[in-house]
């Protein structure tokens, strides 16, 4: 049986994802794994990858790869998204990648890392016929999109992600309200042009894969607040999230280490994360929300199996 291994090399966590390939094109997921590799900081707004996040990623690498080999998979894959497009020693990272452990990268740009998360959470989330707004908030770049069951009608990746406004505002610990404010007023310039497509298009449920959201359910299940199902994506009721967020933008980061459910390589960046998300649903009027535990790497499978479908 066929053996595939995906490797998501984002901003914040290099993902690993193993899955066996049965006849009928379908795939069961056999391992996941996830690795802190900061590949942003330090250096990610004068586009370098730092000396020390460098090795970080070179070891995280490695570290999969020993993990791959002992699942007996020779098939691999790995997408490299913002942190690595945008630097200027991103094709030396790559390279060295290459010549240390034989892995070839795929250094993809926004739009398609926007359709494989597409094609991630679709898998995921019964969407169904009516419009929905998709968000994956990573440390380099925030994908955003607009799609249904069968068709990705808008999407746009934004540089955008956490490590980098970390970088640019330097928040209070804790962030103060006209820190907030601030942010805000940035997104309302930066995120201009999708005013637009959500008009035409009039999404009211969000759904938000990957890192932050993964955390907002893990929180909000030790809390009790919504099931600690196994299922691929659960809904969060949005007075929770709400609650929810006006806690963390209260806290310090000592206060937010001892959250039940928090991820600890989030504690520092789930502050600007949920400014972020809160900022969406408030400006766009959304009335619901999911959170999907597929994203890229997923999508990515599928549409090997698959072929391609944009």
């Amino acid at each position: 049986m066929r053996k595939i291994a995906i490797i998501d090399m984002g901003t914040n966590t290099f993902n690993l994802l193993i899955a066996e390939v049965n006849g009928d094109l379908s795939y069961k997921i056999i391992h996941t794994g996830k690795l802190p590799v900061k590949l942003g900081e330090g250096g990610i707004n004068s586009k370098m990858i730092a000396s020390q996040a460098y090795q970080r990623g070179l070891s995280a690498i490695g570290e999969h790869l020993r993990t791959i080999l002992l699942h007996g998979s020779s098939d691999i894959f790995a997408f490299a998204t913002s942190a690595t497009r945008n630097a200027v020693n991103g094709n030396d990272f790559v390279a060295d990648i290459r010549r240390n452990y034989g892995i070839s990268v795929s250094v993809i740009d926004g739009d398609e890392e926007a359709e494989l998360i597409y094609l991630g959470i679709r898998q995921a989330v019964e969407i169904g016929i009516d419009n929905v707004l998709m968000l994956d908030i990573g440390g380099g770049s925030n994908e955003l999109i607009i799609g249904n069951a069968t068709s990705c009608l808008w999407r746009r990746s934004y540089d955008l992600g956490i490590s980098r406004l970390l970088q640019m505002f330097s928040p209070s610990d804790p962030i103060l309200p006209s820190e907030i404010e601030k942010i805000e007023q940035y997104l309302d310039a930066q995120l201009e042009d999708i005013v637009s497509p959500i008009n035409k298009y009039n999404p009211k449920t969000i759904i938000g894969s990957s890192g932050s959201f993964d955390t907002y359910r893990s929180i909000l299940s030790q809390k009790s607040l919504i099931g600690a199902n196994g299922n691929a994506s659960v809904e969060i009721p949005l007075d929770e999230y709400f609650n929810l967020h006006a806690q963390l933008i209260k806290s310090t980061k000592e206060e937010r280490s001892q959250i039940p459910g928090m991820d600890p390589m989030r504690v520092e960046m789930i502050v600007l994360a949920t400014i972020f998300t809160n900022y969406l649903v408030k400006r766009f009027g959304i009335s619901r929300m999911f959170q999907s535990a597929y994203a890229l790497k997923e999508g990515a499978i599928w549409r090997m199996i698959n072929g391609d479908s944009r």
